[in-house]
């Protein structure tokens, strides 16, 4: 399967850019210039700044995100794959061989399978979400793969069950009382079904470890992100299903946290 275009090197921002950027709140001011200009190649700079300066996502503006060294097409609405999530990516890429049968849930644009099948050749990749506008990007960045709209699994052919190695699942895990104390690129403007993961954040997971185990092959495993406070509700449900599971944290230079729940039958 192709990879997705790898991130090309920034050339330096304008200070006017810059400034403008900055003034509209923009935290990462410089970075965004020098995108916006690139960007600009061709077309009116002008008209791409007073989008971001508007609150437009810089995804949006763009038409893509970058993520672990890719530039994915992304659509308006669609959940933006973030930079923490490449835990997920690194413990399944170390597990993955080739020819496995890889499969992403609530895959949004297919950034995890897409960045997996970078590292590892040769993947069978499936994916699936219920937006049908991230299914739509998700079949653009992951050329080949088998993309279907459904809920979870209910989409999926019935040749799949017992048979996938890597199942990948980036499940809405915010609950639902925090949702308005988001930032309002998220709140605003993605589908909520993507962030709302219910009263403790863990609906979705598990309705997910309920069905996994059917699905998993003899060496399969689950890799799902999480909030580091989450871990011992959601072992304890990988428990309930009757599924092994454990909770690895990594840390960033910041103190930040990416809590991983890697899960077998």
């Amino acid at each position: 399967m192709p990879a997705p275009q790898q991130v090309p090197e920034q050339t330096p921002a304008r200070p006017s850019v810059t400034a403008r950027l900055r003034a509209a709140g923009c935290v990462h001011a410089e970075q965004e210039a020098a995108l916006l200009q690139e960007a600009a190649d061709g077309a009116d700079l002008e008209a791409l700044l007073a989008r971001r300066v508007a609150g437009e996502r810089l995804e949006d503006v763009l038409g893509w995100a970058g993520f672990c060294g890719l530039r994915l097409a992304v659509a308006p609405g669609v959940f933006v794959p973030r930079h923490r999530s490449a835990a997920l990516v690194e413990r399944a890429a170390a597990h993955a061989r080739p020819g496995d049968v890889l499969l992403d849930v609530c895959c949004g644009t297919g950034a995890l399978a897409a960045a997996v099948s970078a590292r590892v050749p040769g993947l069978r990749v499936h994916a699936t979400d219920l937006d049908p506008a991230a299914v739509d990007c998700a079949r653009r960045n992951l050329p080949g793969a088998h993309v279907v709209a459904g809920d979870l699994f209910a989409a999926l052919p019935a040749a799949l069950r017992g048979a996938v190695d890597v199942l990948l699942a980036n499940v809405p895990y915010v609950p639902t009382a925090h949702i308005a104390h988001l930032p309002p690129e998220m709140r605003e403007a993605e589908d909520r079904r993507a962030l709302d993961g219910g009263a403790d954040g863990l609906d979705v997971l598990r309705r997910l470890l309920h069905e996994a185990g059917g699905w998993l092959g003899a060496r399969g495993r689950c890799f799902v992100e999480l909030d580091e406070s989450q871990a011992p509700t959601a072992l304890a449900a990988a428990r309930t299903a009757g599924l092994r599971a454990a909770a690895e944290t990594d840390e960033d230079e910041d103190g930040d946290g990416t809590t991983v729940l890697v899960v077998r039958r």
